[in-house]
C-alpha cells in the first residue's frame, strides 16, 4: 500500500442536486463524517466492493454508481480513485478515510487529456492517488451521468518497485550525451497485455506538450512504479485507450519514466493532449503543481528532456511553430495556432495543468534545453 497524503479542499458553494456517494471498509459513516442524503433501501444493497487482483502490481475494483446516495462496503484498502461516465464534464469532489479520520473535499481535475477521437466516448476525471484510505466519499454536481463508475485501485508492488527506491549516485551528465537517462516500461512493471493495439506513430515531432497528473507531491521513489501502474490502467481498462497516454513521465526527484510504449526516440502519437496528439510527445510530472513549486531537478530533467527530443527533428525549444488544431475544447478543428514549441497543456486546452507554478518555470525549461542540445552537439 502506498503512503498517505495530507488532504486538503476548498469548500464548495450551493450547488445543483448532489449525488453523494459513500465507499467505505468498516460499514457505515461515523456520526461525525457529516450528512448523507436520505437513502432508498434499494440503493444500499449494491454488496462489497471487493478489490481484485487486475495483474501488473495491482488490486482494482470498479463499482456501478446510480443516481441515488448510497453506502458500499469495501473489503480492502486502496490508494487511487478515478470516476469515469458518458456524457458531458461534471464538477467532481471527493474526500477520503485513513485509520478513522477523514481528510478535506478535493476537487478532482476533470480529464482533458485524450486521443484525438475517443474510442469508447468515455469521459471522467483524471486519477487522483490518495494514499493509504479506506473509505471515500464522492460528491458529483448535478443527476448522475450514463455509466458512472467508481475506480478504487491499490499497488501491491512488484521487485522493479524495490528497486526504485535506491538513490542513484551523481553521474556527470556531460558524459552521456544528449540523450538523457530514461527509466524502461519493464523497470515499471509495464504489463503489455493491456495494450490492445501496435503503437501510431507521427511523421514528425513539433512540440513538447508538459502535463502534471494532480497526484501527491509526497511519495517516495519506492512508489512511482505503482503509481505508473495505476495510470497505465485507468488510461486502458477504464477509459480504453490503447495505452498510457503519455510518452514520458518525470517524478519529483527528477527521474524520467518512458510511457507510451512503441519506442523511446520515435515519434510516438501519445493521447495526452487532445487536438494535438499528431505533432507531438507529451511529458507529465508527477504531481500537483498549484501547490508545490517544481524542483531544480524535476526543471532539468524536463530540459533534458524535450532537448534531446526536439533535436532529432530540428526544433529550437525557445521558439514558437504553428500548429494545426485535430479538434480540442479551445481550438476548434481545422484551426491554425501558433504555439510554443515547448508549451504546457493549458495553452492547448481549457485547464490548469501543468500547474500555475510549473507553468511558470516554463520559460527555463525552453532555456536550459537550448542549452543542453548547445553543450551536446
Amino acid at each position: 500500500m502506498l503512503g498517505g497524503m495530507p488532504l486538503s479542499g476548498r469548500p464548495w458553494g450551493r450547488r445543483a442536486a448532489a449525488l453523494v456517494v459513500v465507499v467505505t471498509g468498516a460499514g457505515l459513516l461515523a456520526p461525525d463524517a457529516g450528512p448523507v442524503a436520505a437513502q432508498p433501501a434499494a440503493a444500499r444493497e449494491p454488496g462489497p466492493a471487493r478489490l481484485a487482483d487486475a495483474g501488473g502490481g495491482l488490486r482494482a475494483a470498479d463499482v456501478a454508481l446510480s443516481g441515488a446516495a448510497r453506502t458500499v462496503e469495501a473489503v480492502d484498502d486502496f490508494a487511487m480513485v478515478g470516476l469515469t461516465w458518458r456524457g458531458t464534464p461534471r464538477e467532481v469532489r471527493i474526500r477520503t478515510r485513513h485509520d478513522g479520520r477523514w481528510s478535506g473535499w478535493r476537487d478532482l481535475e476533470l480529464l482533458r487529456d485524450g486521443p484525438d477521437r475517443s474510442p469508447r466516448g468515455v469521459t471522467g476525471t483524471d486519477l487522483a492517488w490518495v494514499g493509504e484510505a479506506d473509505a471515500v466519499r464522492v460528491d458529483l454536481d448535478g443527476p448522475a451521468p450514463s455509466g458512472l463508475t467508481l475506480t478504487l485501485l491499490d499497488p501491491t508492488g512488484l521487485p522493479a518497485d524495490v528497486a526504485a527506491r535506491a538513490v542513484e549516485p551523481a553521474v556527470r551528465t556531460a558524459a552521456r550525451g544528449l540523450k538523457p537517462r530514461l527509466r524502461s516500461r519493464a523497470s515499471w512493471g509495464a504489463n503489455p497485455r493491456w495494450r490492445e493495439m501496435p503503437a501510431r506513430y507521427n511523421h514528425t515531432i513539433k512540440q513538447v506538450h508538459v502535463h502534471h497528473t494532480v497526484n501527491s507531491n509526497s511519495y517516495s521513489r519506492g512508489d512511482v512504479p505503482g503509481l505508473l501502474r495505476g495510470i497505465y490502467r485507468y488510461h486502458t481498462h477504464n477509459l480504453g485507450w490503447s495505452d498510457i497516454g503519455y510518452n514520458f513521465l518525470v517524478d519529483r526527484f527528477g527521474r524520467t519514466w518512458v510511457g507510451r510504449g512503441g519506442g523511446a526516440r520515435k515519434p510516438v502519437q501519445g493521447a495526452h493532449t487532445l487536438g494535438f496528439n499528431g505533432t507531438s510527445t507529451g511529458v507529465a510530472v508527477i504531481g500537483n503543481f498549484e501547490t508545490t513549486r517544481p524542483s531544480k531537478a524535476v526543471v532539468g530533467a524536463l530540459a533534458r528532456l524535450s532537448g534531446w527530443k526536439l533535436h532529432g527533428y530540428r526544433r529550437d525549444p525557445q521558439a514558437r511553430i504553428r500548429v494545426t488544431s485535430a479538434g480540442s475544447d479551445r481550438f476548434g478543428r481545422g484551426r491554425k495556432v501558433v504555439l510554443p514549441v515547448i508549451d504546457g497543456h493549458r495553452d492547448t486546452n481549457e485547464t490548469a495543468c501543468p500547474g500555475a507554478l510549473l507553468y511558470e518555470r516554463l520559460p527555463d525549461v525552453r532555456r536550459r534545453a537550448a542549452s543542453w542540445i548547445a553543450r551536446h552537439r
